[in-house]
């Protein structure tokens, strides 16, 4: 989602609120739960959970195993609840001519650093650059060629844009700061 005008462009980035992060949670929560319960029945040697009668179930090691992956399970479980509840992520890019400025603004975990904020100069902007990785892993992301500092990434790496969506974001973000598209193609 984004927010242009003539002299101003603001881009709200979606942090880890996606459906797909609480579907990850969820399933993970109560999976977790289930092998955690399984072996605490088969310890306890009563039935927890009607699926897997604790007769079926040997403590040592199968009731051993499957409570170490239900406890690990919660704790994985635990810190997405976290990267949801405090929405690691997300934030703004706002472009402003009439000032000059560009700000990147971002969202992390809880702490010291909590807040991350990059200001540039749009002056300093070279180029706009998109990079796609084909093959399995696919990977097509946004990054602004600071001159003198690198590139600083626009979109999310799992953000998944098609070819198209990412060029034409390019295109649009290129045409209001005035600087060049790069096509970075890795194989």
């Amino acid at each position: 989602m984004s927010w242009p005008s003539e002299s101003i462009w603001i881009e709200f980035i979606a942090g880890s609120r996606k459906a797909s992060n609480f579907c990850w949670a969820f399933i993970l929560f109560f999976g977790s739960l289930g092998f955690l319960l399984v072996g605490t029945s088969s310890y306890l040697g009563r039935n927890l959970i009607s699926l897997f009668p604790s007769q079926q179930i040997v403590f040592f090691p199968q009731g051993i195993v499957m409570s170490f992956y239900g406890i690990a399970g919660l704790f994985i479980s635990s810190y997405l609840w976290c990267t949801i509840a405090w929405n690691v992520g997300s934030g703004y890019d706002r472009f402003d001519k009439k000032e000059g400025i560009v700000c990147i603004f971002r969202w992390g975990f809880p702490g010291k650093n909590r807040r991350i904020f990059l200001r540039f100069l749009i002056k300093d902007i070279q180029s706009i650059r998109i990079e796609v990785k084909e093959g399995i892993s696919v990977r097509r992301v946004l990054y602004m060629e600071i001159r003198g500092q690198g590139a600083v990434p626009l979109t999310r790496t799992d953000e998944n844009l098609t070819p198209r969506e990412i060029e034409q974001k390019a295109a649009e973000l290129a045409f209001f700061l005035r600087v060049p598209i790069q096509l970075r193609n890795e194989e």
